[in-house]
């Protein structure tokens, strides 16, 4: 494998816009902003819209629609048409 052709990862930090929860991990995120993190560090930050830490799948909070997009009264699949 070619050496060199991979961006470099590095510590950043992404925060969720709606439940306010930032979480540190290895990017490879060229962001112009920074956030100083908890050690003191300055790592590039990223907003993010649904992290895994609010989205509705992971909280239990998802609905299931169907292929008309009503919303599902059972919790099986409708085979009606």
């Amino acid at each position: 494998m070619r050496h060199g052709i991979r961006p470099a990862s590095r510590p950043a930090v992404f925060r969720d816009r709606a439940a306010g929860i930032p979480f540190l991990t290895r990017s490879t995120l060229d962001s112009g902003r920074t956030v100083e993190w908890e050690d003191g560090t300055a790592c590039p930050v990223a907003d993010v819209e649904i992290p895994s830490a609010s989205h509705p799948f992971r909280t239990g909070t998802a609905r299931v629609l169907d292929t008309a997009g009503r919303v599902e009264r059972s919790g099986t699949a409708s085979a009606r048409r």
